[in-house]
């Protein structure tokens, strides 16, 4: 049903940041019958080939920022890395959903865990590192651990494994991006994802759980559904769908968690956007997350994530992942998703294939690691 707060068909949505993520929402919020106006820092942005508008500017330009916000009926982002005050600042002129408090969470590590902890979401062991004094001090950490930057590390980047006292050591003399957080590593099963969105009338739906696969710190492959019990798929969409409502989320969330060798759920970490993790939803959804994504913004009634096939998504990362195209696009039941990039750079994201089963019929390890168009992390059980 709608409410005086939905928006109509025609109106504006005003996505920061050009990029895939925003590329793809643009794409479904024109199924829905929006305009949607792109920023972006370069004009060589994959968005603008899908949106009706582009904007290209600094995204703490206030003359930018303003000008931008006065052609939107609503704003959303597809990155979280955005100036805070540019946030405040458009907030002035129409609703900006997600709200810039979630994203203030989710920008900073230390910020991060801290609120999880506080509203009660089980995380790893950590510890702040603001600078090179209280490095020293993790000695008294249990090793093996991981250093992250607090603020814009994404697909491996930003961290540092410290296995050793003498690892350790040896960063104290190295010139590292202070302010840091360690967190003890895990011995964890597998790591799973869950997407769920809630628009400003309460309503919520979380996608099936999918188990993810890295390498060098970057997503390769999702299986959905994750090979979990039932049991513990509920429990990790109850999770997200908690943290969700306890956040006041309006929009989109992305819960990245860990299943420990015990079967206890950690969230590593949440991303308050459409998510990698989410894209096999594209092809095994009547409703996809990113159009759950604009129907959550845009005030939208959101149906049921029924999920019609098993999904086996991989990442086509650099020249390798792209010189795998003309042979993805002679498979049967493999939908490929390209981003438009112009130039496919070692360990750059310039598409997905999507890989359709019938329900409940998702092949097992072996299967899928021989499919497996780049040389991924084996699949294990």
């Amino acid at each position: 049903m709608l409410t005086p707060l939905s928006l109509l068909p025609g109106a504006t949505i005003g996505i920061i940041g050009g990029g895939q993520l925003g590329r793809m929402s643009a794409m479904a919020a024109a199924r829905l019958g929006f305009r949607t106006h792109i920023l972006s820092d370069t004009p060589q942005a994959p968005a603008a080939q899908t949106a009706n508008e582009l904007t290209v500017g600094a995204y703490d330009d206030p003359t930018v920022l303003e000008e931008f916000a006065r052609t939107c009926d609503v704003i959303t982002f597809e990155f979280e890395n955005i100036s805070l005050q540019g946030l405040k600042q458009l907030e002035a002129f129409c609703p900006v959903r997600p709200s810039r408090h979630i994203l203030e969470t989710s920008q900073d590590r230390v910020t991060e865990k801290t609120r999880l902890g506080k509203l009660g979401f089980p995380v790893a062991p950590w510890r702040s590192v603001p600078d090179r004094a209280t490095l020293a001090s993790l000695v008294e950490f249990s090793f093996p651990l991981i250093l992250k930057t607090t603020r814009f590390g994404y697909d491996g980047k930003g961290q540092f494994r410290v296995n050793a006292t003498e690892e350790l050591a040896a960063l104290e003399n190295t010139d590292l991006p202070y302010p840091l957080v360690a967190e003890k590593k895990i011995d964890f099963a597998r790591e799973l994802s869950v997407m769920v969105a809630r628009n400003e009338k309460g309503e919520m739906r979380s996608f099936t759980p999918t188990e993810n696969h890295h390498r060098d710190g970057i997503l390769r492959v999702c299986l959905a559904p994750a090979p979990i019990s039932p049991q513990l798929a509920r429990k990790a969409q109850e999770m997200a769908e908690k943290l969700a409502r306890d956040l006041g989320l309006i929009g989109l969330l992305g819960v990245e968690m860990f299943e420990d060798a015990r079967g206890n759920l950690l969230i590593n970490e949440i991303a308050p956007r459409p998510h990698n993790s989410g894209h096999w939803t594209m092809d095994g959804c009547p409703v996809d997350q990113f159009e759950m994504h604009i129907r959550a913004v845009a005030g939208l009634p959101l149906p049921e994530t029924r999920r019609h096939s098993d999904v086996f998504m991989h990442n086509l990362i650099g020249p390798e992942g792209m010189a795998c195209v003309p042979e993805l696009l002679e498979e049967n039941a493999a939908c490929v998703h390209l981003y438009g990039k112009q130039e496919a750079r070692p360990g750059r994201k310039m598409g997905h294939v999507n890989r359709l089963y019938p329900f409940g019929a998702l092949p097992g390890p072996l299967t899928l690691s021989s499919l497996s168009p780049l040389e991924a992390e084996p699949i294990q059980n």
